[in-house]
C-alpha cells in the first residue's frame, strides 16, 4: 500500500515538473565560440557592463559582462518571435542597455540575467560562458 501511494505522489510529482518546464521556443542552434576579448569588437566585454554582439546562435548572440569573472550569453533571437519572422534581432534599449527589446512583438527582457520582462511566457536562451582569465572567452552550449 505505501508503495503505491508513493508511485502516485511520484507520478504526479514528474507530470506537474513537465508542465512547469515548458520547451523554449528558440531554435536550440549547436554554438561553440572562442573569441579574444582584446580584439577591437569585443574590447567593451574588458570592462564590468561592457557587452557585444558575436556571430552565432540563431541569431547571433550578445555577451554580457556581470563582473569581473563573470561573462553571460544570449541568443538574440527573441522567445516571443518563435517562427523567427522578425528580422531584426533583439538590442538593447537605448535609454536603459540592461534591457532587451524585441522590436517586432513589444516584449523586453533582462541583459543581467535573460528573463522575460515583457510580452513573453519565456526567458532567452542561454548559453554557457567560459572565461580563461586572461582574454579568451569560450561560448557554447
Amino acid at each position: 500500500m505505501k508503495v503505491r501511494i508513493i508511485l502516485v505522489l511520484l507520478v504526479f510529482f514528474f507530470v506537474g515538473a513537465c508542465r512547469k518546464n515548458k520547451n523554449n521556443p528558440v531554435p536550440n542552434i549547436a554554438t561553440d565560440i572562442t573569441i579574444d576579448i582584446n580584439l577591437p569588437s569585443y574590447i567593451a566585454l574588458t570592462g564590468v557592463s561592457g557587452w557585444a554582439y558575436v556571430n552565432g546562435g540563431s541569431k547571433g548572440v550578445i555577451v554580457f559582462r556581470r563582473s569581473n569573472d563573470d561573462f553571460i550569453a544570449f541568443d538574440r533571437h527573441s522567445p516571443a518571435d518563435p517562427g523567427g519572422t522578425c528580422k531584426r534581432p533583439l538590442t538593447p534599449d537605448p535609454d536603459n542597455f540592461l534591457i532587451l527589446v524585441d522590436s517586432c512583438n513589444n516584449a523586453t527582457f533582462s541583459l543581467y540575467d535573460g528573463s522575460p520582462i515583457s510580452n513573453s511566457d519565456f526567458g532567452l536562451r542561454q548559453f554557457q560562458t567560459s572565461w580563461n582569465g586572461g582574454s579568451t572567452l569560450r561560448i557554447y552550449n
